[in-house]
């Protein structure tokens, strides 16, 4: 489960006093080895907010923080644990929570990111299989940067990708078989990249067979509420030859 912890530093000072531990050990720990930690940074200091409020269609500006308060939020982390626990474990162990406060808050209940991209994933077979190139094409972000070994090519947008699969599918007669194998995901808060071996096979439109594997690295990032491929880069690993066969 996903929780947001909130840094809340203390007093007029919005310098960390020089007595509190570096956050470093804390994050190269809870990143590194525990995989606990997702994602954080330190922000600016509350005299450098900004607050907006809309009314009656006017957008107001003020220079400061919402509220005046001695308690400022100076940075925050994303944590996934098993529970509020761990959450709890984990923030009592940031070494600002012995001058100021840590607040834990829980996501919203969501598909988890990494069901969404393998099912993302599952959705490229079935438009491969039904030769159904818009279907593939909405798994691809609008700005998408593809290169595929068997072309070559580059293809720097979502249309330039849908000319080039229109182009290869005009050589294949029949249903494409994908078959993926070896899917390695790593998801860092709005991004995530896999790793994967493709097997395409297909009946070529002269009568031959293809029969291809590419390492197929791919870049995903989170839309709203839905993920999009935005890079994707294939090459022949070694002992994986293109095999096409004519008759």
């Amino acid at each position: 489960m996903k929780y947001m912890l909130l840094v809340c530093g203390g007093g007029d000072d919005t310098e960390v006093p020089a007595e509190v531990e570096p956050v470093e050990p804390w994050v190269e720990e809870l990143s590194a080895e525990r995989e606990v930690r997702l994602h954080g940074h330190r922000l600016r200091p509350p005299t450098d907010a900004v607050t907006i409020r809309v009314r009656g269609g006017e957008v107001l500006r003020t220079d400061g923080p919402f509220a005046e308060t001695k308690e400022y939020i100076a940075g925050f982390d994303v944590l996934e644990c098993t529970g509020i626990e761990e959450a709890i474990a984990a923030a009592a162990r940031h070494p600002v929570a012995a001058v100021g406060a840590m607040e834990i808050r829980a996501f919203w209940d969501e598909e988890d990111a990494g069901t969404a991209i393998r099912r993302l994933d599952a959705e490229l077979t079935e438009a491969a299989r039904e030769r159904d190139v818009e279907r593939a094409m909405a798994c691809y972000a609008p700005d998408v940067e593809v290169f595929h070994s068997a072309t070559g090519g580059e293809q720097s947008g979502v249309d330039a990708l849908r000319k080039a699969e229109e182009l290869r599918l005009s050589t294949i007669a029949g249903p494409v078989e994908r078959e993926v194998s070896g899917f390695r995901l790593r998801v860092d808060e709005s991004v995530a990249f896999s790793h994967a071996l493709v097997r395409t096979r297909a009946t070529l439109a002269d009568g031959g067979t293809l029969d291809t594997t590419e390492r197929v690295t791919t870049g995903y990032r989170e839309a709203g509420d839905r993920w999009q491929i935005v890079h994707q880069h294939s090459s022949v690993p070694a002992g994986h030859g293109a095999e096409e066969v004519r008759p």
